[in-house]
C-alpha cells in the first residue's frame, strides 16, 4: 500500500452518542512523503478527553501539541508544514488562536486558510486546525 495510516479509530467509539461507524485515522502518509493531519481540536489524543472547555486559546494549544506529536509519529516535523486550515466557531477567537498557531509555527511560513463555521463536531470545541506537511528527503 502506498499510504501509511497512523492512529486509526472508529467514529462509533469516538462519538458514542452519535450513530456513526466510520473508519478514520489521525494522520495519513501518502506515497512516503506527503503527510495529511486530521483536524485537531482541544482533545487529548490518548484519552479522547476534551480539554480547555470555553477557552479557544487553550484548545488551540492542545491542537498544535497534537499536530506536533502526529507529525513526529509520521516522521515529519512542524517545520515541514506546507498548509494549515483553521476553523473558528466565532470570529472573536481569531487573535488568540492565530497568536498561538503563530508561536508554534514561527519561521515556518505555511500557506493558511481561516474559516468561521457555525459549529464543530462537538459543542465544546471552539477551534480546529488541520495540516498538510511533507517528510523531507534524507
Amino acid at each position: 500500500m502506498t499510504h501509511t495510516r497512523i492512529r486509526k479509530f472508529n467514529t462509533g467509539v469516538t462519538y458514542p452518542e452519535q450513530k456513526l461507524d466510520n473508519d478514520l485515522c489521525q494522520t495519513v502518509v501518502a506515497r512516503g512523503s506527503m503527510v495529511f493531519v486530521r483536524g485537531q481540536i482541544g482533545q487529548d489524543l490518548d484519552t479522547s478527553a476534551s480539554v480547555c472547555i470555553g477557552d479557544a486559546e487553550g484548545q488551540t494549544e492542545q491542537a498544535m501539541k497534537n499536530i506536533d506529536m502526529l507529525l513526529r509519529e509520521a516522521g515529519s516535523k512542524l517545520e515541514h508544514i506546507c498548509k494549515i486550515t483553521i476553523y473558528l466557531t466565532d470570529p472573536r477567537y481569531r487573535e488568540p488562536v492565530y497568536r498561538t498557531v503563530g508561536r508554534w509555527l514561527k519561521g515556518v511560513y505555511p500557506v493558511s486558510t481561516g474559516l468561521v463555521v457555525s459549529a464543530l463536531a462537538r459543542p465544546e470545541w471552539l477551534v480546529e486546525v488541520d495540516a498538510i506537511a511533507v517528510i523531507p528527503e534524507s
